[in-house]
């Protein structure tokens, strides 16, 4: 199935209203530095394609780049490690996000129940803990608000280390906005949120990919 990349999913994510970092899709070393510099820094600079899944296993992630020197060489180093199969790619730059606590936030579409929303713990350790709840489409708020409570890692949504708690009613939102986009659009199959960033309490999606049908 196709994918759309990371570029056009946050698109289609932020005209729902699900938070995600201020970016510029570039195609150019120069282009990336002079998009850093509106940005603000740090940055973060990724290749960026439809055919491109899992950027960080192939080192397709640059973090904490702090002035335009840097954008534009790692730039240069994420266009040069593209390969043929990638087909037409760019660098995505983004605002760096920071925060200690991760989610997963996505939609999917069961073949006997339809689509379905779920909520977990997210980053590299999603798959390994695999603390997921589940909803199926449609979802209503009241819905989403019992996702979030039943999450087992309740303790993470509290204050954490100098944290301010979650915001459950922001990341109530998120589960609502892809609810939303699963019932707008048959054609999209699933959506993959993760991670959501914690940041100052409200959840962004620093990372997302959405596949077609």
């Amino acid at each position: 199935m196709p994918t759309l990349s990371e570029a056009e999913s946050k698109q289609k994510l932020a005209a729902r209203g699900v938070p995600v970092p201020a970016e510029a899709l570039v195609s150019t070393p120069e282009e990336a530095a002079a998009a850093a510099a509106r940005l603000g820094f740090p940055v973060v600079a990724k290749l960026c394609g439809p055919t491109i899944a899992h950027k960080t296993e192939r080192g397709l992630v640059r973090l904490g780049l702090t002035d335009e020197g840097a954008v534009e060489a790692a730039a240069a180093d994420l266009l040069a490690a593209a390969r043929p199969d990638d087909g037409e790619v760019g660098v995505l730059v983004g605002q760096m996000v920071r925060g200690g606590r991760e989610l997963i936030a996505g939609m999917g579409r069961d073949p006997q129940f339809g689509p379905y929303v779920m909520l977990g713990l997210g980053g590299i350790l999603a798959e390994a803990v695999a603390e997921v709840v589940f909803r199926l489409v449609p979802l209503a708020r009241v819905d989403a608000e019992e996702m979030i409570e039943q999450l087992p890692a309740q303790r993470l949504l509290a204050a954490f280390r100098g944290e301010p708690e979650v915001d459950r009613s922001a990341l109530a939102d998120v589960l609502v906005a892809l609810s939303d986009l699963a019932a707008a659009e048959p054609r999209l199959m699933s959506a993959d949120l993760n991670p959501l960033i914690i940041s100052d309490g409200r959840p962004v999606a620093v990372d997302a990919l959405l596949e077609m049908a």
